[in-house]
């Protein structure tokens, strides 16, 4: 008995065309197939072709690997039936797409002329650089001119950015920046059965029934592809019609039956999200044949008999036997289109498999960062002309009556209030942001000057608040999100890591989502403790690939780094984390109460702050270098007093500020220029700072001869109340370890 079930599925497809009754065609082209639908015969056998295309694909991956040319099988046989939505919906209704929709690209492509949307996607199966979307770097359903932003195979991760996609439309209209899509335009996001378990499908899901709810236009279309198995495992059955079936606002139908009646039932549907401009679910039965993926032993976990008769639900077979049954097409018509498309598929895969692939480090990540730091300088100081001293009520803050008064919270709140006058497509949003002003007062007063389109509140819910601005940033908007606390961001990280920083790497630069994600962080804060509102690591962030970290210290900083930061954005379209400690918003000391030592002057636009630019603090014959950041920054401003006035030891301090990337080059000159290099990484010692890169790095290019040393915080989580001291770094551990340095270094000489 075989188990490659292709040979089997295909004949038996071949079988039924042959025993299919002559019969005659009785519908005119234009006509409709039958009474009472719209779907007429030229449309009918379109989508049977569509779907032939989709089903010769799967066959051509499938082979291509049995030869090693080929590096993706995941195919969409069985789901062949979402074709009808690549015909329903227009290209200008941004799809988010389930990885078995070949059927709906194929008819989607079929409203663009002159695309090659067969040899576009074996391209990809080939991973070959002149695939169109993603230039070899993984296979997706994506396209520009289709309005398809790419997706991989993560499991139900795109649904927040389709609603947030969604959410955006009708508010980016409002706020005068015009969207490229019609007023009109729905999104539409496809997912299989069991991904509707995954959080990241329900978050999206309550997000657009939350808008609806408040009377919020939220257009989407949600699409359960229900094949009734998540890889081996079953869904139960009636699970997906009892979850979503019920929900209020949410309008739920289910689409099974003929090839016409799924035709009539997403006509529908589509029409009542386009004119409600409200949430729909679309419940599409499918069948799943030849397993989940090529290297799938389905035989393992399911018997014969019960492979056999999901085979025979083959939804070519029986849409065939229907367009025949209509008078629509001849059972020769049908089998000289499966022949035709299987011919022309087959040496289409030849050709995709002897096009080049990307072999170079340069051409695989050419996509991942893109920087141009000339023209994000210019763009920070550009923006549209404003009456700033009207904007602040006749008291611009850099004149402040009082020099060097300003917190990092109020400075935060001055460059916000700057950038949301000078760029009218910057949003503002998260829990409590709006009418309270946030936690920390850092968004007091946003939403009374810049109205409540500009600056909102959202759900609590981190996902949908990211999803939210990925969607944004797709529409022209620029997305500035806060994340309340930074132990929260957690919830939510692959929409940073899996969604939001890949986009442009998988869609080359093709697609972006711009954004500047504001969190409140770090640990040290007083009166408010435990871990999940002191969150010492950022390591997570550090490990995603394109992300920029951005860590300020001081108010001054902190509003030329977010400048800095949003011009990066609009820019380039580059996904920046804010990173804000807490427990610096509101001081105002550094050695002494009442010295004021941690305020700052309000630095006005243009000046500006990009990645590569630290702090530096400190005399120039020093005879140890401290790099640090935030937190550890005042810490080691106060270790250095102690260390001159008590050890006469001269210290020299690196405020890093970006953390991702690291300021390499400044480090590297500056641990040249002193003997011995001391790392205060107030995060968690295993890997949750940035103390191993820094110190690698140094070693790495013989950048300094001293000693290097580094004190960080314990590998634990922080504890409530006065017990931090005892896991989180402080100023005597860096006098300790920075004279234990110098004394090595004096060793050494003698």
């Amino acid at each position: 008995m075989t188990f490659d079930r292709v040979p089997i599925v295909e004949a038996a497809l071949d079988d039924a065309l042959a025993s299919l009754p002559e019969g005659v065609v009785r519908v005119a082209p234009d006509g409709p197939l039958r009474a009472g639908t719209t779907l007429t015969a030229a449309h009918a056998i379109a989508l049977f072709e569509d779907q032939v295309l989709s089903r010769a694909i799967d066959v051509a991956a499938r082979e291509l690997k049995k030869s090693n040319r080929s590096f993706y099988t995941i195919g969409s046989a069985g789901h062949e039936n979402n074709a009808v939505l690549g015909a329903l919906l227009r290209v200008t209704d941004p799809a988010f797409l389930h990885y078995r929709s070949g059927a709906l690209m194929m008819a989607r492509a079929r409203q663009v002329p002159g695309t090659t949307p067969a040899f576009d996607t074996l391209l990809g199966i080939v991973a070959s650089a002149e695939d169109p979307i993603a230039q070899g770097r993984h296979k997706v359903w994506g396209s520009r001119p289709l309005w398809v932003p790419p997706q991989t195979s993560t499991i139900a991760s795109h649904v927040p950015k389709a609603t947030g996609l969604a959410f955006s439309l009708a508010r980016a209209r409002r706020m005068g920046v015009a969207p490229e899509l019609p007023a009109d335009t729905i999104v539409m996001a496809s997912f299989g059965d069991a991904s509707t378990n995954h959080a990241t499908a329900l978050a999206g899901i309550n997000t657009a029934r939350y808008a609806s709810r408040l009377g919020l236009p939220c257009p989407i279309l949600f699409v359960c592809e229900d094949n009734g198995t998540g890889i081996s495992v079953p869904t139960p059955e009636g699970w997906v019609a009892e979850t979503f079936g019920t929900l209020p606002h949410l309008d739920y139908v289910l689409a099974d039956g003929e090839l016409d009646e799924v035709w009539d039932v997403a006509e529908k549907v589509i029409e009542h999200v386009r004119r409600t401009r409200q949430p729909g679910f679309l419940h599409l039965p499918t069948v799943r044949l030849w397993g989940h993926a090529g290297s799938d032993a389905e035989h393992a976990y399911r018997d014969m008999a019960e492979i056999a008769a999901t085979e025979a639900r083959d939804p070519l077979v029986r849409n065939a036997r229907r367009l025949v049954e209509l008078g629509a097409a001849t059972a020769a018509d049908l089998q000289a289109i499966v022949r035709d498309t299987r011919e022309r598929v087959l040496r289409a895969a030849e050709e995709a498999a002897r096009r080049p692939r990307l072999t170079t480090t340069a051409e695989v990540t050419a996509p991942l960062a893109p920087y141009h730091a000339d023209r994000v300088a210019r763009r920070a100081a550009a923006g549209a002309s404003v009456d700033r001293e009207a904007l602040f009520g006749g008291q611009l803050p850099e004149l402040a009556t009082t020099p060097n008064a300003r917190t990092l919270a109020g400075n935060l709140n001055a460059a916000l209030a700057d950038e949301l006058a000078r760029r009218p497509e910057l949003l503002l949003f998260g829990e409590d942001v709006g009418r309270k002003g946030g936690v920390y007062n850092v968004t007091n007063g946003l939403q009374r000057r810049f109205g409540a389109a500009r600056v909102f509140d959202t759900l609590l819910d981190e996902t949908s608040i990211l999803g939210i601005a990925q969607g944004a940033g797709h529409v022209g908007l620029l997305p500035v999100p806060e994340i309340q606390y930074l132990a929260y961001l957690h919830n939510a990280l692959d929409q940073l890591r899996g969604e939001a920083a890949s986009l442009q790497f998988f869609s080359s630069g093709q697609f972006r989502n711009p954004m500047v994600v504001r969190v409140a962080g770090l640990a040290y804060q007083k009166g408010f403790g435990g871990h999940f509102h002191n969150d010492n690591s950022i390591g997570a962030l550090r490990d995603i690939p394109g992300l920029i970290v951005a860590v300020p210290a001081r108010g001054d900083d902190a509003a030329r780094m977010l400048r800095g930061a949003v011009a990066m954005a609009a820019e380039d379209g580059r996904v920046i984390v804010f990173l804000e400690p807490i427990a610096l918003y509101h001081e105002k000391d550094l050695h002494a109460d009442g010295d004021g030592g941690w305020l700052a002057s309000y630095p006005p636009p243009p000046s500006v702050l990009l990645p590569g630019e630290a702090g530096i603090y400190g005399s120039e014959a020093s005879d140890l270098l401290i790099v640090s950041y935030a937190n550890g920054l005042r810490l080691s401003l106060q270790a250095a007093r102690r260390l001159r006035d008590e050890h006469g030891i001269a210290a020299r301090i690196l405020d890093l500020r970006w953390l991702n990337p690291l300021p390499v080059e400044a480090i590297r000159h500056h641990a040249a220029a002193c003997g011995a290099v001391l790392v205060v990484d107030e995060c968690r010692a295993t890997g949750g700072g940035i103390a191993d890169a820094v110190i690698a790095d140094l070693v790495e290019h013989g950048a300094t001869a001293g000693p290097l040393r580094s004190v960080r915080a314990v590998d634990s989580f922080v504890p409530l109340g006065t017990s931090t001291s005892a896991v989180l770094v402080g100023t005597d551990q860096i006098v300790a370890a920075a004279m234990a340095s110098v004394r090595t270094t004096a060793g050494a000489g003698a």
